[in-house]
C-alpha cells in the first residue's frame, strides 16, 4: 500500500541565512522528507527558488553553494537566475556530492573534519568542478600520479578510498548512476610493518629523559606495561585501576571494546600516589593529547630518530612504538602467542603473529629430544 504524502506550505528556516525547507509529511503528519528552498533578492524583491528534496541527496551545504552562485552573479552583473537554473539543472559537480557527503556524516562519524580537509587540499583542485557524469578513471589516476612521492603512499591510497566512498554515497542517494571509477584503481602497495621496538637500554634512556615530568613518565610507563594505544592510555580513570590485582581496565577505541591490562609493583606504587588525590572519574593523565604529543615527539626524535630518513617508517620511533615494544618483549620472554593476542586485544591473530619471530626457538630443542629415552 502506497503511503500518501503532502507538503506543508510553511517555509521553515535552517541554520543558514536564506535557506529554508518545507516539510513533506505522511497521513499521520510525520515528516518523511523535505524540500529545500533558497531566497535571494533581485530588484529589491525577495525571490524564492526550489532546489530539491532531501531524499534526492540535497543538503544545506549544496543550497548554500547555489545561493552564493546566484548572489555572486547578480553582484557581478552576470547571468540571470533563469539561465543559472537551466545550466545547473542537469549538471552536478563532484564538489556537490562531496559536500552532501560531509554534511550527512559530520554528526554521526568521527574524523569527518579531517576527511573534509583532505578533500579540499588534495582532491577538490583536481575534480571538484567536474560534472560527475564526466568523471573517469583517468581523472583519479591523475591524482594518484601527481601525489605519489609527494605525500606518503598510504595518504595517496586514502585519497582514492575517499573518492570512492563519496561516489558510493551519491549512488545510494540516486544521484550517481555510473560505474564507480575508483573500482579499477590499484592501491599503492605499502609495507607498513614497523620493525622498531625499544630494547632495555633504550627504554631506560627514555625513562631518564621523562623523569622530571610526572605526567609524561606515567604515560610512558602505562604504555610499556599495558601496550595501550595513545587514546587508550589517556582515557584511563581512577576507577579503572585495581590495586589489589595489579590490573587496569582499558578501552580499545579502535575495536570498540574493553579489556584488562596489568602492571608490576613498581608502577603500582606510582599509581597509588597518583590516584590518591583524584576523584573517581578523573583521568590519570590530565594533559591534553596534543600537548602530550608535542612534549614526547622531540624526545623520541632526539633519542632514537637522529639521522633516519623521513620516509623510513620501519625504523622510526613514534608514540605507537611503545605498544610495539610491549608486544615484542612479551614475545622475547616466550609468552604464548594467544596470551599476547589477549593482552594486545587483537581481534585477528594475524596481527599478533607479527611478533612470533621474536620468540625463543624452543621448538627446536623439543623436537630434537622428542623420541629420545
Amino acid at each position: 500500500m502506497t503511503t500518501k504524502t503532502r507538503t506543508i506550505n510553511k517555509r521553515l528556516p535552517t541554520n543558514e541565512d536564506g535557506i529554508f525547507y518545507k516539510q513533506i509529511v505522511d497521513d499521520k503528519n510525520k515528516e518523511v522528507d523535505k524540500t529545500f528552498i533558497i531566497r535571494y533578492r533581485e530588484d529589491g524583491k525577495d525571490l524564492f527558488k526550489t532546489v530539491g528534496k532531501y531524499s534526492a541527496g540535497i543538503r544545506v551545504a549544496y543550497c548554500k553553494q547555489i545561493r552564493n552562485d546566484i548572489l555572486n552573479k547578480h553582484r557581478l552583473g552576470e547571468e540571470p537566475p533563469a539561465i543559472i537554473k537551466k545550466k545547473k539543472k542537469d549538471i552536478i559537480t563532484f564538489d556537490t556530492i562531496a559536500y552532501n557527503y560531509f554534511t550527512a556524516r559530520e554528526h554521526i562519524r568521527k574524523g569527518t573534519a579531517k576527511e573534509k580537509r583532505k578533500y579540499e587540499n588534495h582532491i577538490k583542485p583536481y575534480i571538484g568542478s567536474i560534472n560527475i557524469d564526466k568523471l573517469t578513471t583517468a581523472h583519479i589516476e591523475k591524482i594518484k600520479h601527481d601525489k605519489t612521492n609527494k605525500v606518503a603512499d598510504s595518504y595517496v591510497n586514502s585519497f582514492i578510498f575517499l573518492i570512492g566512498t563519496i561516489i558510493r554515497f551519491a549512488t545510494k542517494q540516486g544521484i550517481y548512476k555510473n560505474v564507480n571509477p575508483t573500482q579499477n584503481i590499484e592501491n599503492i602497495k605499502i609495507d607498513n610493518k614497523r620493525e622498531k621496538y625499544l630494547d632495555l637500554e633504550e627504554i631506560q634512556s627514555l625513562l631518564d629523559a621523562v623523569d622530571d615530568d610526572k605526567q609524561l613518565k606515567l604515560f610512558v610507563l602505562l604504555s610499556l606495561h599495558t601496550g595501550g594505544r595513545l587514546s587508550t592510555i589517556l582515557s584511563i580513570k581512577k576507577k579503572d585501576i585495581n590495586l589489589i590485582n595489579n590490573s587496569v581496565t582499558l578501552i580499545d577505541y579502535k575495536n570498540t571494546s574493553t579489556y584488562t591490562g596489568y602492571y608490576d609493583n613498581t608502577l603500582k606504587e606510582i599509581l597509588k600516589d597518583t590516584i590518591e588525590q583524584l576523584n573517581i572519574n578523573d583521568t590519570l593523565i590530565s594533559i591534553h593529547k596534543a600537548t602530550l604529543e608535542d612534549k614526547i615527539r622531540p624526545i623520541l626524535r632526539k633519542l632514537f630518530n637522529t639521522g633516519l630518513d623521513k620516509d623510513d617508517r620501519k625504523h622510526t620511533t613514534v608514540i605507537h612504538t611503545l605498544r610495539h615494544t610491549f608486544a615484542s618483549h612479551l614475545a622475547i620472554k616466550g609468552t604464548p602467542i594467544l596470551t599476547i593476542q589477549k593482552l594486545m586485544n587483537h581481534k585477528d591473530i594475524k596481527m599478533t603473529l607479527r611478533y612470533a619471530h621474536l620468540a625463543p626457538d624452543v621448538g627446536k630443542e623439543v623436537v630434537q629430544g622428542l623420541y629420545s629415552e
